[in-house]
């Protein structure tokens, strides 16, 4: 399946960077095509969730239309936040 980035991401990879929490496109793909769990999100869309480092986890929100995962947005979230429901 395609993956396509909105200009939104790309904005967020450069603002998390200069906020000291530096995420690159791979790692981004890599939680889309690889996620440790899938969680249902707003308006139909997906958030897969993928381990970061030893305290955070990355989210990345998107959808699947047309055969296209567009991803949305991604936000890292603190393990002891979103691991309880795994």
């Amino acid at each position: 399946m395609k993956i396509a980035f909105s200009s939104h991401v790309t904005d967020k990879l450069h603002l998390l960077a200069e906020r000291g929490f530096p995420v690159t496109k791979e790692q981004v793909l890599d939680c889309v095509k690889k996620p440790d769990k899938i969680d249902a999100g707003y308006k139909g869309r997906k958030i897969a969730q993928k381990g970061f480092d030893a305290e955070h986890v990355l989210r990345v929100v998107y959808t699947e239309e047309d055969g296209i995962k567009r991803i949305i947005t991604c936000y890292p979230g603190r393990r002891e936040r979103y691991e309880d429901e795994i």
